[in-house]
């Protein structure tokens, strides 16, 4: 059988805008099983364009030996798709309908090929993955977010693909889908690679290629690996930067003491001159040697600064270039038992059976979090409880500020600066605090100024969050709907490490089975048949 395998030869993407996204990359991607890591912004899903021949390279070029099919993210979001468009195999099958139909165009053949029995293997695949119900000629806007996934995948099957690349596929999938993927992708038999910040769905990996500002990174391992050589990595650049430190203070002082040692024979050279009543050209002459050797001393002593001075920077940028993003805390003030949100026989909007029926008593210090298969409810219950939609009846008792971040970020206007919008949420704050707290985040002075739509999906995410928590006075209930979507690794724990400090009240949402056990979470919130169920997490 023939392998199938991608080759980067010296690609460089630069922006419409002139900026270099990455540049001179090299690199196979065979069949091993293969996670793509990195900082939002830094080119993934561009590089995977690349790869997949959707997008042409700036310069270099992409070798693909074998068909490729490639996922982007959300894929169902085009409210016209049809489900067979989902599988990929949308104009064959609009072909054969037109054939059907009578048609005798040329065009119409030659999209079919000998394909004529795709639309049966297409109702055939859908039945086999337990998708009989699903219509190949109805819309994928009706399809669960799992569904859309699984509808997707079919056509790499279909096609008869031998490479498959995904980005980020488990975003807005809910643990049964998450647990469907997972299996599916473990019976894959051809090349896989999987743009990811799913640490479950990357432990399954067989290397890790992280893509960085300076290019691409190997790592033979699955992401386990490559969080230990990581770690490793950061611990060595801190011990060079350290020795090099050590090494200029060192060289530093030898070259004071070889200065000093300098000046000591010059004054002992000038007293035995005068001493020993030596004419005035001798004497000119050996101050003129006197001169030319403390000069070219002082040339190699600056030479040898500069090398010392060198060795420092080069460590501290490869440390520098290690420094994680962090969100500041919002200091909310534990105020433990405090009531902080009540719900009383309150009748949820647009939720069926069980779930539409809620009691909930929310106190100050109370961690939860919000668990539950897809369309549950679990988005509209945190809506209520941030008193952006009202309860078909009952009584919504919401006393605390709250700060909320909805799936789709509707908090923050993507028309607008960020920067703009933060002024307004933190009067009182100042550019200048403002500039800082999305410095740390790795939001620079050009991104914080333009249009918040224009920022990367990652990068908004952590602005949304941003603006939510810089609200003055601070929130004492913060509510937070899948924000671990979109976020990068290294984001995601920035996010973790602040959820950990925050002393008020958190609900979170989440699919993710690793970020919710790292929360210290006090209780598990979930939807029943006779209404939603608190109990000890």
């Amino acid at each position: 059988m023939t392998k199938t395998f991608l080759t980067l030869d010296r690609v460089t993407c630069v922006l419409p805008d002139g900026r270099t996204l990455f540049s001179d990359l090299s690199e196979t991607f065979n069949e091993r099983r293969t996670g793509l890591v990195g900082r939002n912004g830094v080119g993934k899903s561009v590089l995977a364009r690349i790869l997949a021949g959707t997008d042409e390279p700036t310069a270099g070029r992409c070798v693909r030996n074998g068909t490729v099919h490639y996922l982007a993210q959300r894929v169902a979001d085009d409210g016209d798709l049809s489900v067979a468009a989902l599988a990929g195999v949308g104009d064959i099958v609009a072909a054969l309908d037109r054939i059907e139909a009578g048609s005798s165009d040329p065009r119409d053949f030659d999209i079919v090929g000998d394909r004529w029995t795709l639309r049966e293997r297409l109702r055939d695949a859908l039945e086999a993955e337990g998708l009989a119900h699903v219509d190949p000629a109805g819309g994928a806007a009706t399809l669960s977010g799992g569904e859309a996934m699984r509808v997707a995948l079919l056509g790499a099957r279909l096609y008869g693909a031998g490479y498959l690349i995904l980005d980020e596929p488990t975003n807005h999938l809910d643990a049964g889908g998450r647990d469907a993927l997972r299996q599916w992708l473990h019976a894959w038999p051809g090349g896989l690679l999987v743009i990811s910040h799913d640490r479950e769905l990357l432990a399954a990996m067989e290397r890790i290629v992280e893509l960085t500002p300076a290019g691409l990174r190997i790592y033979g391992g699955n992401y386990g690996f490559y969080e230990a050589a990581r770690r490793e990595e950061r611990e060595a650049a801190q011990r060079a930067l350290d020795a090099s430190r050590i090494e200029r203070k060192r060289g530093e002082l030898a070259l004071r003491e070889q200065q000093e040692r300098q000046v000591r024979r010059q004054a002992r050279g000038r007293r035995e001159a005068g001493d020993a009543n030596l004419p005035r050209i001798m004497l000119g002459g050996r101050k003129h040697r006197s001169e030319t050797t403390t000069g070219k001393l002082s040339r190699r002593h600056d030479a040898a600064r500069e090398r010392l001075a060198e060795k420092v920077t080069d460590a501290a940028r490869r440390v520098d270039g290690e420094v994680p993003p962090a969100l500041l805390v919002p200091e909310a003030g534990r105020v433990t038992g405090r009531r902080v949100a009540l719900l009383e026989d309150v009748t949820l909007p647009y939720v069926r059976d069980g779930a539409r029926t809620v009691d909930l008593i929310l106190r100050g210090g109370q961690r939860v979090g919000v668990t539950g298969p897809n369309g549950c409810g679990k988005s509209t219950l945190l809506r209520v409880l941030a008193g952006r939609a009202a309860p078909l009846s009952g009584r919504a008792s919401l006393p605390a500020r709250t700060a909320w971040l909805d799936q789709r970020l509707s908090t923050l206007d993507p028309a607008r600066p960020l920067i703009a919008q933060m002024r307004e949420s933190a009067p009182a704050a100042g550019d200048d605090a403002i500039r800082l707290r999305l410095a740390l985040l790795g939001l620079d002075a050009d991104k914080v100024t333009m249009p918040a739509g224009n920022l990367s999906g990652g990068e908004r995410l952590k602005a949304a969050l941003s603006h939510a928590l810089v609200a003055e006075p601070p929130p004492q209930l913060l509510l937070l709907d899948e924000p671990g979507n979109h976020l990068d690794i290294a984001s995601l724990d920035a996010l973790e490490t602040m959820l950990l400090q925050y002393e008020g009240t958190l609900v979170v949402v989440s699919h993710d089975a690793v970020f919710l056990d790292r929360l210290d979470l006090t209780d598990r919130l979930s939807p029943t048949a006779e209404g939603w169920r608190m109990q000890p997490w």
